[in-house]
């Protein structure tokens, strides 16, 4: 099913996304990779504020090249979102309610996924260019230092996504594949 969302994503638009839905977003998401999730989960565990409300927001695991002349951003193509399983948990326990990357999620991010009614969604990897264009509006809002890494609050219009996990645990990569060796068997 093809559906389009504005963000922020609310629990109860999250419940009737399904895995292995098309989805297009738009609203503002933000940008976070592996430093800046360790700089935010110790912010955290230190009783600190983390540099944006993540309450009914989205992540998007990117380091952008940088932006050519009349660019907004440069190439924006998903990370693998194992590097942030670690801290991932505690996001979702804080109110994050989608993330965007690419690859397959631990244990306990699924449990914490369905815990707080959540969803993984995954982006294209290799089309960053193409998502780009999606890409209106990008500002580094914290963590400069760390350059493509920086958290990054962006405006999106239409980016497209699917639904890999849902928030019944229901998971694309395990059931793609059961599906293409059931089909394949006959």
């Amino acid at each position: 099913m093809e559906r389009r969302i504005t963000t922020p994503l609310k629990k109860e638009e999250l419940v009737n996304l399904h895995s292995g839905d098309y989805v297009y977003i738009s609203g503002t998401i933000y940008s976070a990779r592996d430093a800046a999730h360790k700089r935010m989960y110790e912010a955290m565990e230190e009783g600190k504020d983390i540099p944006f409300d993540i309450t009914d927001n989205v992540i998007y695991y990117l380091g952008p090249t940088p932006a050519r002349e009349g660019q907004v951003i440069g190439s924006a193509g998903p990370t693998t979102a194992s590097r942030m399983d670690k801290y991932t948990p505690r996001l979702l326990d804080n109110g994050l309610n989608g993330m965007i990357g690419k690859g397959k999620r631990s244990k306990e991010v699924i449990d914490a996924i369905v815990r707080n009614k959540a969803v993984y969604f995954a982006a294209v990897g290799g089309a960053g260019a193409l998502l780009s264009k999606c890409i209106k509006k990008s500002e580094v809002i914290a963590y400069d230092d760390l350059g493509t890494e920086a958290i990054r609050k962006m405006e999106v219009e239409d980016f497209p996504v699917i639904v890999v996990i849902d928030s019944d645990g229901n998971n694309l990569y395990e059931t793609a594949v059961e599906q293409f060796v059931i089909n394949d068997k006959k």
